[in-house]
């Protein structure tokens, strides 16, 4: 769960200062990290009612030994969680949690961390899984949900058909679970996805060496059917 309004990435004041003015070396850059507890109240309480669909347990990831903004976070984090008493939190620094979820990913359940932070998790986190085009994200906590895969477009191989489509995918699943409340239907789309993988079909990014690369098209394909069969069996077990 990634802040996506505050942080770095809208704080001010910002500026480059001295720009086009005296020797080179002259100038200086402004960012501004800030934080209101009202952004980090709403931020938390969507991780722990999150988690209590999981596996009821938070992480809080700040750098509250060094950031004011991380100190407030942790505190009103904190104060949200005891609303949530059968929800495990805890809290690390976002060094020790980059490590972490590198070393250990499985360990991890529901991970609250701010705007600047959770763009830098989050990619780490395709990189253990193999892949940016793994990644579904969900832009959620408002009375409309935006679905779509972490990477974003891709125009240098629009038309190609060698972009992986299992991130579009998985946040259709994202789609279904959180928009659409059928958590029955989203698990149906992510065994699709695990099946295709488990069965070897791979997009050119994910390829190894002697392994067949399939085209977005034909891992669509796969997925479809394999969604398509399992609503068949599904529509007979229930007549």
């Amino acid at each position: 769960m990634r802040e996506l309004l505050g942080g770095l990435y809208f704080g001010q004041p910002r500026s480059i200062e001295g720009e086009g003015e005296g020797a080179p070396g002259a100038r200086q850059a402004i960012n501004t990290m800030r934080y209101n507890e009202p952004e980090v109240e709403r931020i938390a309480r969507i991780a722990f009612q999150l988690a209590r669909t999981r596996r009821r347990r938070v992480l809080s990831v700040d750098k509250s030994n060094v950031l004011e903004c991380s100190r407030l976070w942790r505190e009103v984090v904190t104060r949200v969680g005891r609303e949530f008493s059968d929800v495990q939190l805890s809290h690390m620094y976002v060094d020790s949690a980059a490590m972490t979820l590198v070393l250990k990913p499985t360990e991890f359940d529901v991970i609250l961390t701010e705007n600047m932070f959770g763009d830098i998790l989050s990619d780490l986190a395709g990189g253990v899984v193999g892949s940016l085009g793994l990644l579904a994200s969900a832009s959620i906590g408002g009375p409309v949900g935006l679905y779509e895969p972490v990477h974003g477009s891709a125009p240098d191989i629009a038309g190609k058909g060698i972009a992986n489509p299992l991130g579009a995918i998985l946040s259709v699943a994202l789609m279904l679970r959180h928009t659409f409340h059928l958590p029955r239907e989203a698990e149906c789309v992510e065994a699709g996805v695990i099946a295709i993988l488990m069965g070897g079909f791979r997009t050119r990014d994910l390829v190894r060496r002697g392994e067949r690369t399939v085209s977005t098209e034909e891992m669509g394909a796969q997925i479809a059917e394999f969604v398509r069969l399992a609503a068949n069996t599904n529509n007979r077990a229930a007549s």
